[in-house]
Parts: C-alpha cells; sequence; structure tokens
C-alpha cells in the first residue's frame, strides 16, 4: 500500500530509543525525511546514523530538552533551515516519575505539567503555521492509557496526559479547515525502559518482586503479552498518511485490550 508518505518532511521528539524511536524508524521506511531530538547525545546520533544507514533517508539529530521553550524553537528552526518546512509533528516525550499525591511536591506538578503538557502545546505552537500554510499537516500526540484510564501511583501522567487530549481536541477543529488533522496515541504496557521503571517502583513500593508486578500488569492485558514499540509506530505512521485523511481529533489506544472501557 503506499501512503504518499514519500518526501514529505517529520519532526518525532524523544526519538532516540523507544517508542519514539521506532516511530522515527517507521516513518524513514515510507520515505520520509526525519528530525529526531533528544536530550542524550550519544543515544540520539547513533540513532541518527543507524537511520541513514537502514532507509537511506536525510535525517538530522538535534540535542534538545523540550522542557525549555527555546530549545523547542530550536528544533522547529534547524528543521525548516535544512527541509524548508514540516508535514509532520509527532510529540512524544517520557513520563514523570510515579508517585501517589501526598508524596508529590509542587516541583514535581510542575515539571510534570512542563514535559508532558506545556512540550505539547509549544511544539505546535512552533511547527503548526507551515502546516497551515502549505493547507496540509499531521499532528500526533503520544500520550498513555492512562489519559483514558487513571493508572494507580501516577498520578502525575494521568493528569498532565488527560490534558493533552483536552487540548488536542479543541486543536483538531481549529485546524480542521486547513486539513491539518490532530489525533492522539495511547500506548498500553509496552517494552520499554519506561515500563521497566514503572514495574520497579510498583515492586519497591509494594515490596513484592519484580516478575510478580510484571505478571500483575499481564494479568490486566486480554491479549496476555506486552506490546512492541513497532506495533505504536505502525498506527502513527498511518495517521500521519493520506489514508487517514478523515480521522481528527480522535484518542487510540493501541494496549492489547487493556482498557475497560467503552470509549
Amino acid at each position: 500500500m503506499d501512503l504518499g508518505l514519500k518526501g514529505k518532511v517529520a519532526v518525532v521528539t524523544g526519538s532516540s530509543r523507544g517508542i519514539g524511536r521506532a516511530i522515527a524508524f517507521g516513518l524513514a521506511s515510507e520515505g520520509v525525511k526525519v528530525t529526531i531530538c533528544a536530550r542524550g547525545e550519544k543515544e540520539l546520533f547513533e540513532t541518527a546514523s543507524e537511520l541513514r544507514e537502514e532507509t537511506g533517508v536525510d535525517v538530522l539529530p538535534v540535542k534538545a530538552d523540550l522542557t525549555i521553550s527555546k530549545e523547542i524553537k530550536k528544533v522547529v528552526s534547524e528543521t525548516v533551515k535544512r527541509f524548508e518546512t514540516i508535514h509532520i509533528l509527532v510529540n512524544n516525550t517520557g513520563g514523570p516519575p510515579p508517585g501517589g499525591f501526598l508524596e508529590l511536591s509542587e516541583e514535581n506538578w510542575v515539571a510534570a505539567l512542563n514535559l508532558n503538557l506545556l512540550s505539547v502545546i509549544r511544539m505546535c505552537r512552533e511547527a503548526a503555521p507551515y502546516m497551515v500554510k502549505q493547507r496540509w499537516g499531521r499532528i500526533i500526540n503520544i500520550l498513555s492509557v492512562a489519559a483514558k484510564q487513571p493508572v494507580d501511583n501516577l498520578i502525575l501522567s494521568n493528569t498532565a496526559r488527560a490534558g493533552v487530549i483536552g487540548f488536542s481536541k479543541t486543536l483538531s477543529r481549529e485546524l480542521a479547515r486547513y486539513n491539518v488533522l490532530v489525533n492522539n496515541v495511547c500506548p498500553g504496557p509496552t517494552m520499554t525502559r519506561r515500563l521497566r521503571e514503572v514495574i520497579r517502583a510498583r515492586a519497591a513500593k509494594n515490596k513484592t518482586s519484580l516478575k510478580k508486578e510484571e505478571k500483575k500488569f499481564l494479568d490486566e492485558i486480554p491479549l496476555r503479552r506486552f506490546g512492541k514499540p513497532e506495533e505504536i509506530a505502525n498506527l502513527v505512521v498511518f495517521l500521519s498518511s493520506e489514508k487517514s485523511s478523515f480521522i481528527t481529533g480522535a484518542t487510540i489506544q493501541v494496549d492489547g485490550g487493556y482498557i475497560k472501557g467503552n470509549y
């Protein structure tokens, strides 16, 4: 199937490892020129090298901390300088630390909202004008099932991710007239470094083994396995394409049946 993506330009944040990396590879495999960014320079440049070698596309690595507004501006300006425009924006950031309400400080809340909500708003503010001007764009925000079904001991993520859904729904309505589509993807438990951190935190909190906490997760997933980053990337690539032309304002989970609600 031709997804009509060859020659498009994408920015994928948090893309040196895990789900973001898989998304960058998925888009590059379709002929998309990709800007990848992350805070860790070594992993970032290694990923860029592997992307070029495996897909043959032009890849721009930009070291950036997305909690800093001027760093976000740098990612967009360097992308436009190199590729002239932006067609696809994938907002992907790591989750905030686990913790219950009574354990978390004001600083914890500010940091979580800055990383998981404000970074999305700022990236969209910088990239959307290029999409509006060319009357074509795709914005895809990578969230978590926590945005739809709150997860115990992840109150920071539950709150910030849900905020992105409200923002995205509103933005999708404002930008629809310009053929700019805005959607969210909510990964379920996916085997990444982040999931391993959550399992370790639960084991420490409950004074149990890693194996026991991992089993608790698996017992909640009807498919009885964890997701793979590539399985999240497959949906993102589709939503980035011409084939998704009547989908906007949607929040779609990729979770093996983890979410129990109807919506």
